[in-house]
């Protein structure tokens, strides 16, 4: 026990690129003098990597071009291109598709602003019975528990963001009334009239994939192992 928990506790320092002597520090504090841990120490243990590792990591999609020169780039839903389609035919809306994509991501980029706080609260508030299900838990075990104890909570903060980055550009009104128009054409499927809940939703799709693409590739990927510590604690398991 006091083994795997010590590595998932490298796991979640490491995301977020911490120094080799931080990272033992971190293993230090939750493991007790005879290398038995205790309820407490693996709860408070835990919480503490989560918060360095998972927050950190989740913050690199705030940053300029975190989104939008990034693999979790947001594009427009098929719909949105037929509008931006007819428009660039119009004089001084030939760029209109480049301008309202780069408009989205920089409001999920700063949206994403809002997401370490949230975090923070859920990971603080975790019971020991939510630490020991993640030290237990799946490769996923600490996103599918964000994701379920945040998601609501960070929609709140991310959409009025958003809203007021489309709202800058006009595309919010447009969008609702041309899917509207679009959604009474009879024997069509019905699409999502709310671009604002699209981009929305689709920043959290990308947060929530990124975090949960660090917490596997450290678990799983040898080249993932930054640190000589990392590298050992790591070998024992493998050879497990």
């Amino acid at each position: 026990m006091a083994r795997k928990f010590g590595i998932i506790i490298m796991l979640f320092a490491t995301i977020s690129f911490y120094s080799c002597a931080e990272l033992a520090g971190i293993a230090g504090a939750v493991l007790s003098g005879d290398g038995q841990l205790t309820n407490s120490q693996i709860g408070q243990g835990l919480k503490q990597a989560l918060e360095i590792g998972i927050t950190q990591g989740a913050n690199k999609l705030s940053l300029k071009d975190g989104y939008f020169k990034s693999a979790y780039k947001i594009l427009l839903p098929a719909e949105a291109r037929k509008v931006t389609d007819k428009l660039s035919k119009i004089p001084g809306f030939t760029q209109v598709e480049d301008i309202l994509l780069e408009k989205i991501n920089r409001g999920a980029e700063d949206a994403a602003k809002k997401a370490a706080p949230i975090f923070k609260t859920a990971i603080t508030s975790m019971s020991f019975g939510d630490a020991m299900n993640i030290l237990m838990g799946q490769d996923n075990a600490a996103t599918s528990f964000l994701h379920k104890n945040t998601n609501q909570k960070l929609y709140g903060e991310f959409n009025p963001v958003i809203v007021n980055s489309l709202n800058k550009f006009g595309a919010i009104d447009y969008w609702e009334k041309a899917i509207t128009k679009y959604n009474s054409i009879p024997f069509v499927q019905n699409v999502n009239p709310r671009l604002d809940d699209y981009v929305t939703n689709k920043a959290l799709d990308g947060l929530f994939n990124m975090v949960e693409k660090k917490e596997k590739g450290i678990r799983k990927n040898v080249n993932e192992r930054t640190t000589d510590l990392l590298k050992q604690v790591f070998a024992k398991q493998d050879n497990k």
